[in-house]
């Protein structure tokens, strides 16, 4: 594979990433006391008008590449959140804040990375990250 299918791969994976939540990463599941089906989160941010791209976020991204066991989900968190820094997508970068946090990255360790990739990634991407970072530590 050449360089630019690579970059064009990682790309494409740290978007669809982004579109989702490990919280939420069964396939539907019953709620026990409505009987209704629970919609992940990809199928609530694009379920309605691209559900096959939902399903790959759910099937593929969550329910086959986060569980693949090279990396701890917590490795995976840290990767996930310099892509997105490094990419300057503040939105998927609040919700894998979070989810680094519950993979047990310490806010500690988030802010370090931050200053760290301010030097490989640029100034502005590590400021705004900083900010995203501001709220989601705020909402112990």
């Amino acid at each position: 594979m050449d360089r630019l299918s690579r970059i064009g791969l990682v790309s494409t994976l740290v978007v669809l990433v982004g579109m989702s939540s490990s919280a939420q990463t069964q396939q539907m599941k019953e709620t026990p006391a409505a009987g209704k089906a629970e919609q992940t989160r990809a199928q609530q941010l694009m379920g309605d008008i691209a559900p096959k791209l939902a399903e790959l976020t759910d099937s593929v991204l969550f329910g086959d590449i986060w569980e693949r066991p090279g990396l701890a989900k917590r490795d995976r968190s840290l990767v996930t959140i310099s892509a997105l820094i490094a990419m300057n997508r503040p939105d998927q970068l609040r919700s894998h804040l979070a989810l680094a946090r519950r993979n047990g990255v310490t806010e500690t360790e988030i802010v370090e990375a931050i200053t760290h990739l301010a030097f490989y990634t640029g100034w502005p991407n590590a400021v705004g990250a900083v900010a995203v970072a501001r709220e989601v530590f705020a909402q112990k």
